[in-house]
């Protein structure tokens, strides 16, 4: 288990460098496996890339149909291009480029990205991991096999094209953090589940992951967050808010 700290919730950060993937800074015990949720889109970026299912920030384009059953929260989102997707974390997109991939593809590239415990069947008995998996259902990850996972990609020791990493890059959302470092990251956000299988709306779940770069310096990085209360805020939003204005105290004199 992650530790809690004084507020109740379940935490940990850890930062490594993209070099020699030393890990520089940790907190919380970092070894604790949680669905990726929006988070995966990191690495389903690489694979859509790498697959020339993707070709670039701005392509293709994708028109939703009412049949891919989206979200609420998605309706909105009627036509879509790789950078929307990742900056609005437009789930039918991800769900579409799976379905595009195709269960042999798939399963292939989680198992050469050596991507958490690589479970990809989906929700007990629904055969739906093709488009589920990654949405608190079979497929975990630690933070410590995030950065890992982000290590390799940064290293260019994925076995994937470089334009693959080129695009990818170019696609993940840019955001300023504190100390001059500017980071490239994904959110993930869920809730756990209760004993009635159902989301625990007091259990929320956030992930932000990627890469941050200052004066030729690189770094990956992982936070997860578990709360115990209700919050408007989703919980990925949540971990980014909060490491962003960290991040340079994080890495001082490190």
């Amino acid at each position: 288990m992650a530790t809690a700290d004084e507020s109740g919730t379940l935490k940990c950060t850890i930062i490594a460098d993209a070099v020699t993937g030393n890990v520089l800074h940790r907190t919380g015990e970092c070894s604790r496996r949680a669905s990726p949720c929006s988070s995966f889109k990191i690495a389903l970026a690489i694979m859509g890339f790498d697959s020339g299912i993707l070709q670039s920030p701005s392509a293709p384009h994708w028109e939703l149909n009412p049949e891919y059953n989206p979200f609420q929260r998605d309706l909105k989102f009627t036509k879509v291009y790789p950078a929307l997707w990742q900056s609005d974390s437009v789930v039918w997109f991800a769900q579409q480029l799976t379905t595009r991939l195709g269960d042999a593809q798939f399963s292939e590239y989680v198992k050469k990205f050596e991507y958490g415990n690589q479970d990809i069947s989906g929700d007990p008995g629904m055969h739906n991991g093709l488009t589920r998996s990654w949405l608190m259902s079979s497929l975990s990850i630690s933070p410590k096999e995030q950065v890992q996972f982000l290590y390799r990609f940064i290293a260019h020791k994925l076995p994937v094209s470089e334009t693959a990493y080129e695009m990818t890059r170019a696609t993940i959302p840019q955001y300023q953090a504190t100390g001059g470092w500017v980071v490239h990251g994904k959110s993930g956000s869920g809730w756990l589940h209760g004993s009635d299988g159902k989301e625990d709306e007091s259990r929320p779940q956030g992930w932000f992951v990627g890469w941050a770069e200052k004066d030729g310096r690189q770094v990956v990085f992982a936070r997860l967050e578990i709360g115990r209360k209700a919050s408007d805020v989703p919980g990925g939003t949540k971990a980014r808010e909060e490491i962003l204005p960290e991040f340079h105290m994080l890495l001082d004199g490190k």
